[in-house]
């Protein structure tokens, strides 16, 4: 191994992991901290039990592995090993164990005593994947409260060193600088109307003809990769190109990263797999396209959205750092140097933006009720737990406690996603389809939209992962006890078992809409007419995306039978009794419903409803259509507005819930008693929202509210004025200014709170002054306003002492008879 940056700061690595249960180590790009110092960990025999290094992607955990175990002269599985999931290169000689994220969690929560093992490395913890983030706050409280004797190392190129030291705070902290080699930085932001596959392809060309080595291209996601491909067909036949990116075989990444044949060059085409360790021999230009796609998830709908975004500030310097690893490069940005200066520095971590069903899962194994039991970077945001819990409760491997059900424990065994888990605790005596289902959607045919194809093909022998697969699913089996065949696989099953693992996504068709369903949850999504599934009146929908419209384009799904799915998993279906007012009709409509969450499968009219449920149904069709259904007259209005500003300006009074969602919510509270002899949509005009309003604010503040907050203010000639009333501005009085002669100061409200802003008039009733200080106005700026009215309303008195004058709505000479 040729000397390496981290080389320099080894032995202070090495003493600090020695004497210290936690360090935090930043290393440029190329320093070797992946490589170098886990080697020399292990054969300076820091510790004595097993070191395990996390790894955030698959294809560097094998890399990582196979070169390190190379450097001792050993095959992958004698010293150095790694597990990844459905591939474990280990052996008991194993002493340093390279493993991907959900591995380790698996460790953790088999054994968290972590027998055997005394350091844990956390590498490339920039990435902040939910996994990485939930395996550290793991092992932090076992070294609180297990393993004293733990360790813990955690590295990265660009570690927010401050929010980390707080998080570890007793770390020692390393940092190790990179290699020396200089990275020239030319900016080529891309025009509005630029393509960005047409501006990539042209770079790329440019510095093939006029510069040596390789090439490394970051693009935001397969697709681009592939048109950008497609345009560069015309290079020389001594370039190769070669596309890298997750979904790929293992041998096709291995051909992205080795070096390119004898007298050949190379071009890689990359996602941001390619930004952190990995080691692609020869390249010296990078072109980045500042872009990548990452997948957020929306609470409103349960669905994840893939978004392109603009990388974060250390992810552009991870980029370009690889131009600089072998000899002096080029790094081509297609941005410009203030569009990087405005993004973060670092990436959002995953926990913020991601479907937390499976932390939450984990939380419930570790014994966890409350995240905040633990320590995090950044803690799980509260509504994103509150919808995992929901769902892992209708797929009934927690219960309303919060508990681990006996399916849930069966899933945190077994170490699958949470929907797999639920589908295999339900298959009954269908346990080997189900395995087949799980093995196929952990590693899924791609451009397949019909999940009941790649079922067929991998019955037959045909599938495009058929070797994966079938490993995966006898894998599975084995820990169930079980013999997998694929003779096994009953393909009629299917669609009943995903619904189990799909609940919320199983999809109706929309009334003369071919293509069109309205999932369980009540979202949208769609798939082109041209679909043989777009005529299916059910389907279970496995994979789907949300686009830019209401609706989500869905990428897999299999038809369903909804009455077969009734007869074997009838828990997913409930009767109501329902009442609610048909808008087309004009009319409340009665009526027995077969529901399956928000899908109604079957309904029956019922007898002419109650007094009780026709009220039902008047609320139930406001809170559907919102408070603009009824009758807001201009005083209900302005009262609501009213008590707004009073929340806002006495905040120590006990006020009800006066938002547009609390009044929707608390509609019985402060609406239904309004209702009585109310029997259509067409006689709410008739409720009083004014009384309404009052009676739900209550004794003793709807007695107290027009004394805080008049409606009208009395001037001194006697006259009542109205006060206007803004959520989020102060009152305002408009009146005369002859009228407020002789008030000393502005009049005040809301307990002497809020000063009224007064809008002076003109004779003529037309805005001369705003102010919210009288006393200052009319011994100030009071002087030029007089000069020129009197010029303007001679008829009318302009006194040298307002603050002292009579009040007045006359002329002169009416004063004067």
């Amino acid at each position: 191994m040729s000397q390496l940056p981290i080389q320099g700061v080894m032995p202070e690595l090495l003493s600090g992991v020695r004497d210290n249960s936690q360090l935090i180590l930043k290393a440029a790009p190329g320093a070797g901290k992946s490589t170098y110092f886990p080697l020399q960990l292990l054969l300076e025999e820091v510790v004595s039990g097993k070191i395990i290094m996390l790894e955030p992607r698959r294809l560097a955990a094998r890399n990582i592995a196979r070169y390190l175990a190379s450097q001792l002269g050993e095959s992958v599985g004698e010293r150095v090993g790694y597990r990844v999931r459905g591939e474990n290169k280990t052996s008991p000689q194993t002493q340093l164990e390279v493993v991907t994220e959900g591995v380790l969690t698996r460790m953790i929560q088999s054994d968290p005593e972590l027998s055997g093992v005394d350091l844990i490395i956390f590498d490339e913890f920039h990435e902040r994947s939910i996994h990485a983030d939930t395996a550290l706050a793991f092992c932090l409280e076992i070294q609180e409260a297990l393993r004293d004797d733990l360790k813990l190392v955690v590295m990265s190129a660009t570690l927010d060193h401050n929010a980390l030291g707080k998080l570890l705070p007793e770390a020692q902290f390393v940092e190790s600088q990179g290699r020396s080699h200089p990275v020239e930085y030319r900016y080529a932001p891309m025009k509005a109307n630029d393509r960005l596959e047409d501006v990539m392809a042209k770079q790329i060309v440019s510095l093939i003809n006029s510069e040596s080595g390789s090439l490394l291209a970051f693009l935001p996601g397969v697709a681009a990769i592939k048109r950008v491909e497609e345009r560069l067909q015309t290079l020389p036949s001594d370039v190769q190109i070669c596309p890298l990116y997750g979904q790929l075989e293992f041998a096709q990444q291995q051909a992205a990263i080795q070096p390119a044949s004898d007298g050949k060059r190379k071009i890689v085409l990359a996602t941001n797999i390619a930004e952190t360790s990995l080691t692609i021999e020869g390249i010296r230009l990078v072109v980045d396209s500042g872009l990548e796609r990452v997948a957020k998830f929306d609470l409103k709908s349960g669905v994840t959205k893939l978004e392109q975004t603009r990388i974060a500030q250390s992810s552009a310097e991870q980029r370009a750092g690889r131009a600089g690893r072998i000899e002096s490069g080029i790094c081509v940005r297609l941005y410009s140097e203030s569009q990087l200066a405005q993004q973060p520095y670092v990436p959002q971590p995953e926990i913020v933006h991601t479907d937390l069903s499976n932390l939450v899962l984990e939380l419930a194994q570790w014994g966890a009720q409350d995240p905040n039991e633990l320590s995090w970077l950044d803690v799980p945001p509260s509504a994103a737990i509150s919808q995992a819990k929901s769902l892992l409760q209708q797929l009934g491997l927690i219960d309303d406690k919060g508990q681990l059900t006996e399916s849930g424990k069966k899933a945190g065994e077994l170490g699958l996603d949470p929907r797999s888990s639920a589908m295999l605790a339900g298959a009954q005596h269908h346990t080997k389809t189900a395995v087949a289902i799980v093995a196929l959607l952990e590693d899924p045919e791609r451009n397949t939209l019909d999940f009941l194809h790649s079922v067929h093909r991998f019955k037959s022998g045909k599938h495009s992962k058929q070797r994966i697969v079938m490993q995966r699913a006898k894998a599975l089996a084995a820990r169930l006890g079980i013999r997998f065949d694929l003779g096994d696989i009953e393909e009629s099953q299917v669609a009943t078992l995903l619904a189990i693992a799909f609940p919320d996504r199983i999809g109706q068709s929309r009334l003369n809409q071919l293509g069109r369903f309205v999932l369980a949850n009540g979202h949208g999504a769609d798939v082109q007419e041209t679909e043989r599934l777009a005529s299916s009146d059910y389907i279970v929908v496995l994979d789907l995306m949300r686009s830019h419209s209401d609706s989500s384009r869905i990428f897999s799904a299999v038809e369903l039978d909804i009455y077969s799915l009734q007869q074997t998993n009838s828990a997913l279906f409930e009767s109501i009794e329902s009442v609610d007012w048909d808008e087309k009709r004009g009319k409340l409509v009665a009526e027995k419903q077969l529901k399956l969450g928000r899908l109604i499968i079957e309904r029956v009219a019922l007898p002419e409803p109650s007094s009780e449920k026709m009220t039902q149904a008047l609320l139930n069709f406001i809170q559907r259509k919102g408070l603009s259904v009824l009758n807001w007259s201009e005083a209900s209005k302005a009262l609501l507005e009213r008590l707004r500003c009073g929340q806002e300006w006495l905040p120590d009074q006990s006020w009800p819930d006066l938002s547009e969602a609390g009044l929707v919510a608390h509609l019985d509270k402060w609406l239904e008693p309004y209702l009585n002899g109310v029997n259509s949509v067409k006689a709410l005009a008739k409720v009083d929202l004014h009384a309404a309003l009052l009676a739900y604010l209550g004794w003793p503040l709807n007695q107290e509210i027009d004394q805080w907050l008049p409606t009208h203010y009395q001037v001194p000639t006697g006259s009542k004025k109205a006060i206007r009333y803004q959520q989020g501005q102060d009152p305002v009085l408009s009146v005369r200014m002859q009228e407020v002669f002789g008030e000393q100061s502005s009049p005040q409200i809301a307990q002497g709170r809020k000063t009224l802003v007064l809008e002076l008039l003109s004779p003529a009733q037309r805005p001369l002054q705003v102010t919210r200080d009288l006393a200052s106005f009319w011994s100030g700026s009071y002087k030029e306003v007089q000069k020129e009215m009197k010029g303007r309303y001679p008829k009318h008195v302009w006194p040298d002492d307002p603050a002292n004058h009579v009040a007045t709505t006359k002329t002169k000479r009416q004063l004067n008879s």
